[in-house]
């Protein structure tokens, strides 16, 4: 009869659910009409005053790269959210105060799901569409039952990380539990803490109907396995329940399902009230509800669940442009009582192991373009330059910066060009107007030099041994007393072939009726005096070596060396094989072979504390981590040209 009358008051209850009003709600503390909802603390109508909420914004901005720790969970926080403020390259980690990594641990990136750890279930979100702007979170209901830190790994600007959480106070009184709900069952999206103990009938709560004032015979919570044995007011029951005897007792009649299928989880013994003679179950209340076993937990599928691969994150394409690798970190895990642990990789052999290595091309490289045709030689003869345009065009016909294009297959836009022998002809100025004697037999004279000739187009062949004469013999009549310059005879040639030079006496004297004397050349100052030296040239010296200046020391110190350039020649000038080896001059040499002193720039520094792995990388070349990393970069590129200076 008990019973029957608990069935009938759970169906009034439904039917009374059923047929409320259309649009009346039910509140949190589950009353039709209430407005009551839910603070922050979780608690129904609560004022926000039971907890201390904790947020802010971490947004220094960090200069090296790997973990840094941006913000800590206390013990037994709860609604925990850490959500980074915009999409980026960053990740967010988390770890226990024991040092046991709970999200990307040791430089392992996890896929999103759920987590156990610190006491709770963490829910890691990484959206992955390309048009999402949202960045990482990690999300938990909690408590947390130990200290938690929150690290983000650092490979880019810091977007800012948002951090929220809840600590409730300690003297503030835990929620009751709602009616119609199990401890342990989720209320307002919260898990309440129950301490496990069993209340007895007489501490279940009921509340007063303002409008009647009578009992509202509100539902007492149903713990499971278990009956009220408390009756509402407001109704009489038809039978008294019977009194326990210990005719009856609780009977184990079974345990729960498992909660998980495998890596262990738990069940718990089912305690039902039977007849001691026939076994038969009968309702609870024959049985003495202080005697009924607690149901302790047990394990159950204990073995580990199948292991599988744990594919992580590809890393950044290896090239900008082009064809390039990315990686990923593969790894054999494992679940067991409910964590995942990193096994051997001889564990997942029954699953084919995903790709940890891939190709990628971010998008079409830049190439190289010549735009003009090659500029007329800078010289019309002998050796000059010639240029021409050449532009990084991108594949869209963009001219863009010369770095987007590999330098190592830039064409040259810049190169010698050899015009052959310049052309020779004789140059004459005009003779002079003045005969160089004033009285007597004279010359008059003109400059003669052999020259190239840039103008003409003649097909001149070089000046020849046809040199014009530089003197024309001229007479202003006889002279007596009067004082003149007087030239002798021209010396030898200073060299046997080709264009050497010789030399004559010039005297001042003054010339008499068949005689002369000699003067002091300041007598002659006023006359033009004839010249003293001139060239000459013999016969032809056949093919001889030719070599330009030095060029400047590759180095300034700890050894260089330096260049020239070597023809041979014959005497016209054209390109002879003549020459004798064993006399060609030498090509290169060595120059400043002192020591260097090295200079010490105070503003050339490491900004950052692993430089060396931007040497490793070679990314010296790039103007950020050149100047980012100066002293590293400085010092490898000293050694490189030491390198290829003594080579």
């Amino acid at each position: 009869m008990f019973v029957s009358y608990l069935i009938l008051t759970l169906l009034d209850f439904q039917t009374a659910v059923l047929a409320r009003p259309e649009g009346e709600s039910i509140g949190c503390d589950d009353y039709l009409g209430s407005d009551k909802v839910a603070d922050k603390c979780g608690i129904c109508g609560g004022d926000n005053t039971g907890c201390k909420v904790v947020s802010g914004v971490f947004k220094h901005t960090l200069t090296n790269l790997g973990y840094h720790k941006i913000v800590e969970i206390p013990e037994g926080a709860i609604k925990i959210n850490i959500t980074e403020m915009s999409k980026s390259n960053n990740y967010l980690a988390l770890r226990s105060r024991s040092g046991r990594s709970i999200i990307n641990g040791n430089w392992a990136i996890d896929r999103p799901g759920r987590y156990e750890g610190g006491g709770t279930t963490f829910t890691y979100k990484r959206p992955n569409e390309i048009s999402s702007t949202a960045g990482e979170s990690f999300l938990a209901d909690g408590p947390t039952d130990e200290i938690l830190d929150v690290y983000m790994i650092h490979q880019q600007p810091n977007p800012g990380i948002h951090y929220e959480y809840i600590i409730p106070e300690a003297n503030v009184i835990s929620p009751q539990l709602p009616p119609h709900r199990r401890p342990g069952e989720p209320f307002n999206g919260q898990l309440e803490l129950t301490d496990g103990t069993d209340h007895e009938d007489g501490n279940l709560h009921r509340e007063t109907d303002t409008h009647t004032g009578q009992s509202t015979g509100t539902f007492p919570v149903i713990q499971p396995g278990r009956f009220p044995s408390h009756q509402p007011d407001n109704q009489v029951p038809a039978v008294q329940p019977p009194r326990r005897n210990r005719e009856h007792n609780w009977k184990q009649v079974g345990t729960t399902e498992c909660t998980t299928s495998c890596g262990k989880g738990l069940r718990y013994p089912i305690f039902h009230c039977v007849n001691r003679i026939s076994h038969e179950e009968v309702s609870e209340s024959y049985c003495d509800t202080s005697t009924k076993p607690t149901p302790e937990e047990e394990a159950c599928n204990i073995f580990p669940c199948p292991a599988f691969w744990d594919i992580g994150e590809w890393s950044e394409c290896s090239k900008t442009c082009g064809l390039g690798m990315q990686h990923r970190q593969v790894l054999c895990r494992q679940v067991y009582a409910n964590r995942t642990l990193m096994v051997q990789q001889y564990r997942c052999h029954h699953l084919e192991k995903p790709e940890t290595t891939s190709t990628c091309q971010l998008k079409i490289c830049s190439e190289w373009q010549i735009q003009t045709e090659w500029t007329s030689c800078s010289v019309p003869c002998g050796v000059g330059q010639r240029t021409r345009d050449v532009k990084c065009v991108s594949n869209l016909g963009d001219i863009v910066d010369d770095e987007e294009c590999n330098m190592k297959l830039r064409p040259n836009d810049i190169e010698n060009c050899d015009m052959g022998p310049c052309a020779k002809s004789w140059f004459l100025t005009e003779w002079s107007d003045r005969c160089s004697a004033e009285c007597g037999a004279g010359v008059r004279t003109r400059s003669v030099v052999c020259m190239s000739n840039h103008v003409s187009s003649l097909p001149l062949e070089g000046c020849g041994n046809n040199r014009p004469s530089e003197t024309i013999p001229c007479d202003n009549g006889p002279c007596v007393g009067k004082v003149e310059w007087f030239a002798g005879s021209w010396s030898q040639c200073s060299i046997e072939c080709g264009s050497g030079t010789q030399q004559r006496e010039v005297i001042c004297i003054r010339k008499t009726e068949g005689s002369f004397d000699v003067l002091n050349p300041y007598e002659c100052s006023f006359l033009e005096r004839p010249p003293s030296q001139q060239s000459c040239y013999l016969k032809p010296c056949g093919a001889k070596w030719f070599n330009t200046e030095w060029s400047t020391c590759s180095k300034s110190c700890e050894g260089g060396f330096r260049v020239r350039e070597v023809r041979c020649l014959s005497d016209d000038l054209t390109p002879s094989n003549q020459c004798d080896p064993q006399l060609k001059p030498e090509e290169k040499e060595p120059c400043n072979t002192q020591d260097c002193i090295p200079e010490i720039d105070e503003n050339c520094k490491d900004k950052y504390y692993n430089c060396n792995v931007v040497v490793q990388a070679r990314l010296c070349v790039y103007t950020y981590y050149k100047t980012a990393c100066c002293a590293s970069c400085t010092r490898v590129a000293n050694r490189q040209s030491g390198f290829l200076g003594r080579r």
